[in-house]
This record gives C-alpha cells, structure tokens and sequence, in this order.
C-alpha cells in the first residue's frame, strides 16, 4: 500500500507541473523555482516532517523535497554556526544531489543532441 500512495502522491506533484506547463505561459524554470519553494515554506512551517511521514519519496524524490532538504540544513547551520552556517549549512545538505545532477547530466550532454522547443 505504500508504494501505492507513493506512486500516487508523486504523479500528483508531477501531474501538477505538467499541467502548469500545458495550461499556462509560465516556463518550466519559474515552476521549478516555485516547487523549491514550496519545499521551502513547507519545511519553514514544520508541515513537510508529517507529509514526508506519508508520502514518502513520493514528496521528497520531486524537487519539493529538494526545497525541503535546502532549508532543512540552512536551518541546522545556522543553529551551529549563525548567520554563516545558515548560507553554508544548506549547500552542505544537498551537496550529493547537486553533484549528481551536474555528473548525469554531463553525462547526458554526451550522448544525446539537445534539441530547442518549437512554438
């Protein structure tokens, strides 16, 4: 059952960006942008904890559970080292993901022509 409401709660958030993508004239960077902060203010608010209890990676594999992630280790940083380790202590964090995504996505750049949308 768990993976079932991962699956679903994950295809919701994904869902929703597609639609945003289909439906609106906002671009696919400001709803990224949007999604980490809704991870942000969601963490910022303690609510991200209960949903994440839930949903699981169905929350936290989408960029929302980046924006979470970002805060989360913003937030220990600055108990441990102020107003330094609130700028440092969040890149600290999510420093694996970020590594991961430059290395796949070189990796990608290799072996695949990227291609420009076309109106």
């Amino acid at each position: 059952m768990t993976y079932l409401w991962v699956f679903l709660i994950g295809g919701l958030v994904c869902s929703l960006g597609q639609l945003l993508i289909i439906k609106t004239k906002i671009t696919s960077a400001r709803i990224l942008v949007t999604f980490v902060l809704i991870g942000v203010a969601l963490e910022g608010l303690g609510l991200f904890d209960g949903i994440a209890e839930f949903a699981k990676a169905g929350i936290n594999v989408p960029i929302i559970g980046f924006g979470a992630s970002l805060t989360k280790g913003a937030i220990a940083g600055a108990e441990s080292k102020g107003i330094i380790g609130a700028f440092s202590g969040g890149l600290e964090a999510v420093a694996g993901g970020i590594a991961a995504a430059v290395l796949f996505a070189f990796i990608f750049s290799l072996i695949f022509k990227a291609k420009t949308k076309k109106n």
